[in-house]
C-alpha cells in the first residue's frame, strides 16, 4: 500500500519570507510524506533576497519558489489541501477563501523577519531565527502519526505544535 502524501500550505500576508522558508522547509524535511505549497493574501511579487540567501546557505533550494495569491489555491484545479498554516498573524485574522476538501487549519505565527530594521547582520540574525521556529514546527509536524490520529486528535497537536 502506497503512504499517503500529506498536500500542506503555508499562508502569509506578502508570501515573500515565512511562508516561502516554511514550504521549502517542508518540502525537504517532509521526505516525500508531505507536497508543501505557499501563498499570501496580498503577495509581494518577489521571494525576499535573505530568505532565499538563508536557505540556499542551510544547502536548501528554494527554485520555483515565488510570491503568489492564495486564490490560486482556491481554483478548482488546484491540489486538494490537507493541512494549512498562517505564519503571520496578520493572515490568520483575514477571511480566508474557501478551501476545497476542508483541510485541517491551525495558526503558526513567527515574527516577521522581512520587517526587522537594522544592518544586514541583523536581518539574517532574524531569518535565522524564523527559520529555526519553522524548522522545530515542521520536525514536530512531520514526526506526527498521521495516519494512527483521528481529525481532532491532529489538530490539537498542530494547534500545541503552533505554541512552541
Amino acid at each position: 500500500m502506497t503512504e499517503k502524501i500529506y498536500n500542506v500550505l503555508f499562508l502569509c500576508t506578502g508570501n515573500s519570507a515565512r511562508s516561502i522558508i516554511a514550504e521549502t522547509l517542508l518540502n525537504h524535511l517532509g521526505k516525500g510524506r508531505f507536497k508543501a505549497y505557499s501563498a499570501g493574501s496580498y503577495p509581494t511579487g518577489k521571494v525576499n533576497s535573505f530568505a532565499i540567501e538563508m536557505l540556499e546557505g542551510a544547502g536548501l533550494h528554494a527554485t520555483g519558489a515565488r510570491s503568489k495569491s492564495w486564490e490560486v489555491f482556491a481554483e478548482p484545479k488546484a491540489p486538494a489541501m490537507d493541512f494549512i498554516f498562517t505564519v503571520c498573524d496578520n493572515a490568520a485574522g483575514e477571511v480566508c477563501p474557501i478551501w476545497p476538501g476542508k483541510p485541517t487549519t491551525a495558526h503558526w505565527g513567527v515574527p516577521d523577519p522581512a520587517a526587522v530594521q537594522g544592518n544586514d547582520d541583523q536581518k539574517r540574525t532574524a531569518f535565522r531565527e524564523a527559520a529555526n521556529i519553522l524548522r522545530r514546527r515542521i520536525e514536530l509536524l512531520v514526526s506526527l502519526p498521521l495516519a494512527e490520529l483521528d481529525r481532532l486528535a491532529v489538530h490539537a497537536r498542530l494547534l500545541q505544535i503552533g505554541k512552541q
